[in-house]
């Protein structure tokens, strides 16, 4: 494991890495912060929230030059930050809430779809997600992760930026559609507004993100979604690369989106609302 900080790798190296929640182990790792103090991996999964992605890929740089790189950053442009590599571009829905350096529970147990990106066979893709299932997890591999990104990206735009603003975890207030001043409604509409974007830029969504706003509400665990715990630790968050991707994205193929511009102009205002800048 390369970790950021030295303490961080201590911990891990003595303590090992311990996972509660939906399984439970503990399993010695080697961990430092110095990519030549490890051997070189036949594949390197870029964990990082986007807003450490520039400093993990130089990191990187010129480092392990055999080794495959799996990005799963929320959010679009994650891979350019390893030109050069093969790269397999990935998102994931599962979660987790870390208790500490070494302790980990993990709370949804949901899939996490891979695809090739630029000249990365697909045959590699496969290899990764095959070894993702044997070890128990969930996963998928397609030919063009888009369809499937896009799915995510306009979720993500959506339920990240309404909890981070509402101070709500993603619960049934996100699908209740009954009564004028239901939360769903807007939910509903911005979605609807990211579906515009996805057809204006020729993408067919895998899934559709309402019903995956709703199936997630319903799974009875009170998932906070990463913005919001951003937002209540007053660390900078994801809202650049998210929420903006979209709206940049939306700028870029002629498609109004005035509800997600306005939540994405919010949280950039929460940010500065703690900012000493």
């Amino acid at each position: 494991m390369l970790c950021r900080r030295e303490e961080h790798a201590r911990a891990l190296n003595e303590h090992g890495l311990r996972v509660s929640g939906r399984n439970a182990f503990v399993t010695p790792v080697r961990a430092a912060t110095d990519p030549a103090q490890l051997p070189e991996p036949e594949l390197a999964i870029v964990a990082t929230k986007t807003t450490e992605l520039d400093a993990a890929a130089s990191r990187l740089r010129d480092q392990w030059p055999a080794a495959a790189v799996m990005t799963v950053q929320n959010g679009l442009g994650a891979e350019e930050a390893f030109a050069g590599r093969r790269v397999i571009s990935a998102v994931t829905f599962m979660s987790g809430t870390r208790h500490s350096d070494t302790h980990v529970e993990y709370i949804l147990d949901t899939e996490t779809w891979l695809g090739p990106y630029g000249e990365t066979p697909y045959e590699l893709v496969q290899e990764v997600t095959a070894a993702i299932v044997a070890s128990g997890l969930k996963a998928s591999a397609f030919g063009d992760l888009r369809p499937a990104q896009w799915s995510k990206l306009i979720f993500n735009a959506t339920v990240n930026a309404v909890a981070a603003l509402t101070g709500l975890p993603h619960d049934p207030h996100f699908a209740a559609r009954e009564r004028l001043d239901d939360l769903g409604n807007l939910v509903f509409d911005l979605v609807e507004e990211g579906k515009q974007v996805a057809a204006a830029a020729g993408i067919e969504l895998h899934e559709d993100p309402w019903e995956m706003n709703v199936l997630a509400t319903r799974r009875g665990s009170r998932h906070y979604p990463s913005m919001l715990e951003d937002v209540e630790a007053q660390r900078p968050t994801e809202i650049d690369q998210i929420t903006g991707a979209l709206v940049r994205e939306a700028a870029r193929v002629g498609v109004p989106v005035p509800l997600h511009t306005a939540l994405y102009r919010l949280v950039k205002a929460r940010e500065a609302s703690w900012s000493s800048d």
